[in-house]
């Protein structure tokens, strides 16, 4: 019998699709699931023993930003614009120390609560470099996640790529907002070109990506060249998708046309991409991608703190597109709890207006979390199910969690009880990267060490940049409310005279 051969005994297991947990034996060859068999009816040279565990697949996060382990909690009462705004302090003045650091924060909580792989949009200011790069991916290959890490890239700053703000702007702040500025597309496009072709990873380990942020932000010639790069190296290709009110309306004041019609339009679509968020998409958008095999990542917890809205994927669904579910980064969600968003995937669907058969439910919901994300890395089929041919990418649950007690229907109380703190243990292809609770091989206190004298240091470092972006805040602001305004044709949130005023609340 070969050394490799594993079996993991004595748990609970959701098996492939199946909506109950049941006693089973997983087996294991190397990395992958070879079997699934009856509780103890297996026999290997190592056995796991899993008694008093519920055992489920590893949750995939479809959309994240590593580099926000940083910059959790900074932040409150933020629209998207506003937080765009403030992005070059949040992120800027990063050494190669701190790009790992961040992202190794959030890999760190993503594993803690059971998530095993997940899509990172990395942001590397002034511009992506080879370094920034295998920064990132080292922090993900040290912990033993899987991980799509696709650079951030514009070739327009903000305050260009929303229609007229600049124009918005007293002749005192124009400046301010028109100093900025960014690189070459040649500059930016190089060292991901050259990191493409010299790629020391395997792709259902640690894969590269390309992520054009959000469309209004890069000219149609550089999204030309990020389709071509992507073509090129088989890079999958996740962008911002109407994330906001305001991209929709921009949208049509550049375009012409929607967001999505004009990726068509450039070519982008296709089956490696993905739109993150896509709140503000029409039926015929959701018809576009579906044709073209793309994805979409759906971040509810985002969406609700930014105050962007609620996005229908019950529609999006329904018109054969595959979503995921994510948590967006640290500095946008505050969190990387990929159970909190899996919960928030089911309820969201409940506030239009359908029936509740209509409604997201938890197995369905769950699936998202796990098989739909899958797909949205490029991964679909190699993760995301406990079944035999998928990676041996499993979460152990403490039975005796409070969260868990009594267990009267394992798929309902992983989406609507559980938040992470029964996970005690985490595969990841066969290896454990938590065990009770612990990732082995990190120090974790000179990280969080390492993590505090950082955070103090680029505050200030970035003090200058943050004055400027507070100066240019009432403006933006303003704007860009009253430019969201004008898509009216899709309502994604109550308008202000459907709000109940406080005055009259307090009475009821």
């Amino acid at each position: 019998m070969q050394t490799n051969h594993v079996v993991v005994s004595g748990g609970l297991v959701l098996v492939g699709r199946e909506t109950t947990a049941r006693p089973a034996d997983i087996v294991l060859d190397g990395d992958t699931i070879s079997a699934i068999v009856p509780a103890g009816a297996a026999e290997a040279p190592r056995v796991v023993d899993a008694t008093g565990r519920l055992i489920i697949p590893g949750l995939v996060n479809a959309h994240t930003h590593g580099h926000g382990g940083l910059a959790k909690g900074i932040g409150d009462r933020w629209s998207l614009e506003l937080l765009l705004n403030a992005g070059p302090w949040i992120n800027g003045g990063r050494t190669s120390d701190d790009r790992y650091l961040s992202t190794l924060l959030t890999a760190v909580e993503m594993i803690r609560k059971g998530c095993t792989a997940c899509y990172d949009l990395s942001a590397m200011l002034p511009v992506p470099s080879i370094e920034a790069l295998h920064d990132v991916a080292r922090a993900y290959a040290d912990v033993g996640m899987r991980a799509v890490i696709s650079p951030m890239i514009a070739d327009r700053t903000f305050y260009q790529a929303i229609p007229g703000l600049l124009d918005a702007f007293p002749p005192e702040l124009r400046p301010v907002a028109e100093a900025m500025r960014s690189a070459s597309a040649e500059t930016i496009l190089a060292p991901i070109r050259e990191a493409a072709r010299t790629w020391p990873y395997p792709n259902d380990q640690i894969r590269l990506g390309i992520a054009p942020t959000i469309p209004l932000h890069c000219s149609d010639e550089f999204m030309q060249a990020c389709r071509d790069l992507a073509a090129e190296f088989g890079l999958p290709v996740q962008t911002h998708l109407a994330e906001s009110a305001v991209q929709r309306a921009g949208a049509m004041r550049r375009y012409g046309m929607t967001l999505t019609a004009h990726l068509e339009r450039i070519g982008l679509l296709g089956p490696g991409f993905s739109g993150a968020h896509a709140i503000w998409i029409d039926d015929s958008e959701i018809e576009l991608i579906a044709r073209h095999g793309g994805a979409l990542a759906h971040n509810p917890g985002s969406n609700l703190r930014l105050g962007n809205g609620i996005a229908d994927m019950r529609r999006a669904i329904a018109g054969g597109v595959t979503v995921g579910v994510g948590t967006d980064g640290s500095s946008s969600s505050d969190n990387q709890n990929m159970f909190e968003a899996t919960r928030l995937a089911a309820y969201v669907s409940r506030v239009f207006d359908r029936p509740p058969e209509d409604w997201i439910g938890t197995a369905e919901a769950l699936r998202m979390a796990t098989e739909g994300s899958a797909a949205v890395l490029g991964m679909g089929g190699l993760i995301g199910r406990i079944a035999p041919g998928y990676k041996a990418d499993l979460v152990f649950l403490d039975l005796d969690h409070v969260n868990l007690v009594p267990l009267n229907d394992a798929v309902n109380q992983l989406v609507n009880t559980e938040d992470g703190a029964a996970v005690r243990d985490v595969m990841i292809g066969g290896r454990f990267v938590l065990r009770d609770g612990v990732l082995p091989g990190l120090d974790w206190p000179s990280v969080a060490a390492r993590a505090r004298e950082a955070a103090v240091r680029l505050r200030g470092a970035n003090t200058g940049v943050r004055q400027a972006a507070e100066r240019l805040a009432p403006v933006v602001s303003h704007f860009c409310v009253g430019l969201g305004r004008c898509a009216h044709d899709l309502p994604r949130k109550l308008s202000a005279e459907a709000v109940v005023p406080a005055a009259v609340a307090g009475g009821l």
